[in-house]
């Protein structure tokens, strides 16, 4: 506690203990400094800290204009622009509670989460979002105004309630010398303990939860994971994921105010990619998914590629993988290593790190998720300083990281800077720091069962210290952590992860909990597997029927197959080689509710909704019909039925101790 009290008063002296005061002294001390950059038709817009602070300003004088009280609840729904990370900065300003939301949710998702935590105003992007909001603004007793960024199409909308983003900002202004005593003092009441953001849970094994966070969670995990990657005011990040996740938030609001570097926005999702180019971020980070989608549109572009390109590319990407992260590292390699690994960066790393915007990249982290070790491994090769985080949005994203030099990928690296974490006899990871969270929202019961009076957190995942590195595994959700019928682990996060690591598997779900052999429903990458359908002139009409192709279901057995032979070299998994797979009709979709709005699987709502499927698998059969509802983009419930095929793959046999001892 009296560590605790020092760096709270060592706050308090800079006077930097709200993201309110960290943004009033980058508009000062950054004044001529870029804060955000938008592009828009094409042009990057670009406004600087002291810009920052004025349309900061303006939006929350025109908040008190408007009514918003001290403790209310803000709904921020968009995609990334500097427009939502400037209400959710006014709202803290004015003493609100910015709640940001996914924007692909359901209008049913969306009441919920209002709903829940009561918001009487929100800010959302387009008519898209109005249209979701009117619709369940019925089941919003304390609903009262919203503002809207872009007034597309809404001109002859009711405007009683409904109000324009720099309508309000006008009225700010206007109503400046009104206000701005009021504004100062709610600003200034702001204290570390004051909450400066609510995130809801993803939800994957039910209603999402309200994660409350104070000020002193938010700045402490920001000041402390800055310096420990050395971040500062010149870094650039690129602010495309979710504003509704944690990690966009520590990102985007707290390092950003805390070092007073640049957040980036592209255009639109599809102009991300060239927009990550022309921006050559310094600061980067994914979930595995955006990685494994980028290798597969690499290695379907050098499927097309010339037989010399081909060679070139396949000859220097074995020498990156043999000595590339080492270089990475700054460990010893041999003289002639360095110039084969400098004449692949001329030729070949180096222009490929250009065309996936990676180029500029100092730091890049990925998190979320398990990523396969050969995707993870294929960035470090180029040179690209990758690693792994382990971390929770009751945590405000950092339990563990990976320092330069010790960057592995069979590990999430050592505690953070800050963070305390201890293993049950269950093998349940536990943590507490700083950066922890104060309660679930309107959920007693739940915050008891996951934070104690000491301040120990229960992660739900199951993991282990190494001996001698004190590095932590974690094998799997403790939740999925079962045990196959003779009693042996089963963790099937880490046999799925092998399989995406394969370009043409978007997403797997393995089952064997309670069973005598393991299983699995594989989702197709179209992508991938389409291309190669064009190159080999395979018609098809959709994904269903490209999926149930004899030559797909081949290809994809051989994955399953390779991956079996991996897993027969690993003593503690070896069990866990999947017997029988089906390749599913549809791909699983967060609108079917089979995925969270992160895109993690929900295990138990896809055996539930698929087990005439999951039957199948077990009982011998050889094929299976079925009808499945689904939701189409528009809302509308449809349904599609197929005829799946059941395929054996071959189980290869368990290496003996001796053998993987020796290898």
């Amino acid at each position: 506690m009296g560590g605790e009290n020092l760096v709270q008063s060592s706050q308090a002296a800079e006077g930097l203990q709200s993201i309110p005061a960290l943004l009033q002294r980058n508009a000062t001390q950054y004044a001529s400094k870029m804060a955000y950059r938008e592009k828009e038709y094409g042009i990057w817009q670009c406004w600087t800290w002291a810009e920052t602070g004025k349309e900061i300003e303006a939006l929350a004088l025109g908040f008190i204009n408007l009514g918003i009280k001290e403790g209310d609840f803000v709904a921020v729904i968009g995609r990334n622009r500097p427009h939502f990370y400037w209400s959710m900065v006014a709202a803290q300003s004015v003493g609100a509670i910015p709640v940001p939301l996914y924007q692909d949710s359901a209008a049913e998702e969306m009441a919920y989460v209002m709903d829940h935590c009561g918001a009487r105003f929100a800010i959302v992007e387009d008519q898209e979002q109005v249209d979701k909001l009117i619709d369940i603004q019925d089941e919003l007793h304390q609903f009262e105004h919203m503002i809207y960024v872009d007034p597309r199409g809404l001109r002859k909308y009711d405007h009683h309630k409904l109000h324009t983003f720099t309508g309000i900002q006008e009225q700010g202004r206007a109503a400046y010398w009104e206000f701005i005593e009021d504004l100062k003092a709610r600003r200034e009441k702001l204290t570390y303990d004051s909450v400066c953001v609510m995130l809801y849970t993803s939800g994957t094994t039910g209603k999402p939860k309200g994660v409350v966070l104070s000020n002193r969670n938010i700045i402490e995990a920001s000041k402390s994971s800055a310096e420990f990657d050395n971040l500062n005011k010149d870094d650039e990040v690129l602010a495309y994921l979710p504003m509704a996740w944690v990690g966009d938030f520590i990102f985007s609001i707290g390092q950003a105010y805390w070092t007073g570097f640049c957040v980036n926005c592209p255009e639109s999702a599809d102009t991300m990619q060239t927009d990550l180019r022309e921006i050559g971020p310094t600061y980067y980070f994914a979930p595995p998914r955006v990685f494994e989608t980028q290798l597969t549109n690499v290695m379907i572009r050098m499927e097309d590629a010339g037989r010399f390109k081909k060679w070139l590319f396949d000859t220097f990407m074995e020498h990156a993988r043999k000595v590339g992260p080492s270089i990475l590292d700054g460990k010893p390699v041999g003289a002639w290593d360095r110039f084969k690994y400098a004449l692949g960066n001329m030729f070949v790393y180096g222009p490929l790190k250009d065309t996936l915007g990676f180029g500029n990249v100092r730091v890049g982290y990925t998190a979320g998720e398990a990523i396969g070790p050969e995707i993870f491994e294929f960035y470090r090769s180029l040179g690209i300083n990758l690693k792994q985080l382990y971390g929770q949005t009751e945590a405000s994203v950092f339990i563990t990281v990976q320092p330069d030099g010790e960057v592995r990928n069979d590990t999430v690296g050592v505690p953070a800077p800050g963070v305390e974490i201890k293993i049950d006899e269950s093998g349940e990871v536990f943590y507490r720091s700083a950066g922890t969270f104060e309660y679930y929202y309107k959920n007693e019961e739940s915050t008891k069962k996951t934070k104690d009076p000491e301040g120990w957190v229960a992660t739900g995942d199951a993991g282990f210290f190494e001996e001698g590195s004190g590095h932590l595994r974690i094998i799997d959700r403790a939740k999925d952590v079962g045990k196959m019928a003779d009693g042996r682990m089963f963790a099937p996060k880490y046999v799925e992860n092998k399989l995406k690591f394969f370009p043409n598997i978007l997403e797997a779900v393995v089952f064997g909990n309670g069973r005598e052999e393991c299983t699995a429903f594989i989702n197709i990458d179209l992508t991938a597997v389409g291309n190669w359908a064009e190159r080999n002139n395979i018609g098809y009409a959709s994904y269903q029927e490209l999926a149930g192709h004899p030559q797909v279901l081949e290809t994809i057995q051989e994955h399953v197959e390779e991956v079996n032979r991996s897993l027969a070299d690993d003593p503690m998994l070896a069990h866990c080689q999947v017997h029988r797979f089906l390749v599913l009709h549809k791909e699983l979709d967060a609108d079917d509710g089979e995925m969270t709005r992160t895109r993690k699987v929900r295990r138990g709502v896809i055996a539930e909704k698929f087990e005439d499927l999951l039957n199948a698998l077990y009982d011998g059969s050889d094929e299976v019909f079925t009808t499945t509802e689904v939701t189409y983009e528009d809302g509308r419930k449809g349904s599609i039925s197929a005829t799946l095929k059941i395929v054996d793959a071959e189980v290869s046999p368990v290496a003996a101790p001796g053998k993987v001892a020796a290898e």
